[in-house]
């Protein structure tokens, strides 16, 4: 087995982890869930954080093949189509984004520069599509149940699980934005529990959970299901649903869910100029 070399950057506005996944031997890698710079209040975007990815592929000569998704985010854009500009890639999600196009196209009502059949990206992965990063293999596994369209990653012995599971002191995704399901994101967990104790699981995201002074992004399966504060081997699936739903009833809307979904949705790509030359994001009133 090829062991991979994992750079992270952490956006600090975002609570974000992006990751580089090397192939020491091809230097081949991929980009996984990359942040575009948005400033909600003036509505200006930047590549900061995209830029700092561009040096480090570039200072070190690696070739990027993939950009891949997690899911559509809610709580950052993502700097995809940037990165591919710059860089190339295929950029690749879950094949249910479809779903999630389908369900917040009438939310925005988006016209016709956002098609609801994922053509947006190069790649849909079915569950359990096998694709290679350099020599290294890696598998796409489906992980619904926060949205839809989550997709885990198994990259040689590494898992990287969106926002499905989170450090085991902080606990499990949310379910309550559309398409989301408690009890499908119980089965989902549990699919990644059954991989080996062993296999490194890297977080989409950290917010430091009560006691903890300090930002953590890597832990194992085995300590996701010893120790997991929402799901460990020991909760039940109606357990899980009901902790689930009482948590998420108390839980805010995210502060950059409406411009993240909409240009998230659509491959990160912004919409198109209107006739003055202007791009636009939608903020529906009393829907949300």
């Amino acid at each position: 087995m090829i062991l991979p070399l994992i750079v992270d950057f952490f956006d600090k506005k975002t609570n974000t982890y992006t990751y580089i996944v090397v192939d020491p031997e091809t230097k081949k890698c991929a980009i996984i869930d990359s942040v575009l710079n948005y400033d909600a209040s003036s509505g200006r975007t930047s590549y900061t954080a995209a830029e700092q990815i561009i040096e480090y592929v570039n200072n070190n000569q690696l070739k990027v093949e993939w950009l891949l998704e997690t899911h559509v985010h809610a709580d950052h854009l993502s700097a995809a189509p940037y990165l591919k500009q710059k860089m190339g890639g295929k950029l690749a999600i879950g094949s249910n984004i479809t779903v999630v196009q389908e369900m917040f196209t009438s939310l925005f009502n988006t016209g016709s520069d956002c098609s609801q059949d994922g053509s947006q990206f190069d790649q849909l992965f079915e569950d359990n599509h096998e694709f290679t990063i350099g020599n290294i293999k890696a598998k796409a596994i489906h992980t619904p149940g926060h949205t839809p369209a989550c997709m885990s990653y198994l990259i040689s012995n590494c898992a990287f699980v969106g926002d499905t599971l989170f450090m085991p002191d902080y606990g499990t995704a949310r379910c309550d934005f559309p398409g989301g399901d408690a009890s499908q994101l119980y089965h989902s967990i549990h699919k990644l529990y059954a991989l080996p104790a062993e296999t490194r699981v890297f977080m989409c995201h950290d917010y430091k959970a009560p006691g903890r002074n300090h930002f953590m992004f890597e832990t194992t399966i085995g300590e996701e299901r010893a120790r997991n504060v929402h799901l460990n081997e020991n909760v039940s699936e109606s357990e899980f649903v009901n902790l689930r739903q009482e948590r998420d009833a108390t839980l805010s809307v995210p502060k950059l869910l409406l411009p993240s979904v909409q240009v998230n949705m659509r491959a990160g790509y912004l919409p198109e100029p209107e006739e003055n030359g202007t791009r636009y994001l939608k903020i529906p009133l009393n829907k949300i």
